[in-house]
């Protein structure tokens, strides 16, 4: 690979890589908000890497320069057309290679001195981030994985008195089928996150929020059930009012996390979209 194609390819992954931690947000569609100085760091590397590169090879092309200058000085002589005076006939040093005429790798039908095409194909991620950066995962992706198990509480603390009151999609799945007490019940709640159409033609679809552990390709999802309300298109970002969907005995295992909605208000989509949080605030 040559050298100004790698320093190239330096540059663009760290200005793509600075562009999406520092200038803009995009870096919230792919990891954690807590990636951030790594990512940020990452990108400055890539930038020295890059400068390092093509001082490296502006040196080492001043001293090619001066030791042909140096050689041209002193190759007028008797060494120069070694070749001929060697007394082998041939006259001219090209048929050194092999006493035929051509050089030692002639004909062999490669020039490792140019870049493969097929490298050219690494500048696309590269350009990715600085002009069109892939979307957040969503709708597809949670439709296609098995719901996150949510974590054994052993204590649930009073339910405050608001109504309706703002939970998250784990906090409502854990009252329903964790709380003994059944604090939920008749409850309404107010829950936030994305349109998720349900498989196949059962009734309702799904409120879902994905969570990273530490970047996209380990997102596990947790949902909802929604009734009572006809789907927006998905990938749709809403916040729901509802109370409980009867649905198995509430309180233990055999309770399904399931809404029957009362209002719907679609909302613009959060900064950061990785994170199971409460409802905004009306403004």
């Amino acid at each position: 690979m040559k050298r100004p194609f790698q320093v190239t390819l330096l540059a663009l992954s760290g200005l793509g890589v600075l562009h999406a931690s520092l200038v803009t947000d995009l870096y919230l569609r792919y990891v954690k908000e807590g990636m951030r100085p790594l990512l940020i760091g990452s990108g400055l590397l890539l930038l020295a890497l890059a400068g390092a590169e093509a001082w490296w090879g502006r040196t080492e092309q001043d001293g090619d320069g001066h030791r042909d200058h140096a050689g041209g000085g002193e190759g007028d002589g008797p060494g120069r057309h070694a070749g001929g005076a060697s007394g082998d006939g041939g006259g001219h040093p090209d048929h050194a290679g092999d006493g035929e005429g051509h050089a030692p790798d002639a004909g062999n039908g490669h020039d490792h001195s140019r870049t493969p095409k097929v490298a050219w194909l690494l500048f696309l991620p590269a350009l990715s981030l600085l002009f069109y950066a892939p979307p957040a995962l969503g709708a597809f992706t949670a439709s296609r994985e098995t719901p996150k198990a949510v974590a054994q509480e052993e204590h649930f603390d009073p339910l405050p008195t608001a109504s309706p009151l703002p939970m998250t999609l784990t906090d409502f799945t854990q009252r329903v089928q964790q709380d003994r007490e059944r604090a939920i019940q008749g409850r309404t709640v107010q829950l936030t996150g994305f349109v998720t159409p349900a498989p196949g033609d059962g009734d309702g679809w799904y409120l879902t929020r994905l969570m990273l552990s530490c970047c996209a390709a380990d997102a596990q999802s947790v949902r909802v059930r929604v009734h009572g309300i006809p789907a927006p298109p998905a990938d749709t970002w809403v916040t729901l009012t509802g109370t409980w969907h009867p649905s198995g005995t509430l309180g233990t295992e055999s309770a399904a996390p399931g809404l029957d909605a009362h209002t719907l208000k679609e909302i613009p989509k959060p900064t950061n979209g990785y994170t199971d949080a409460l409802p905004l605030p009306p403004p």
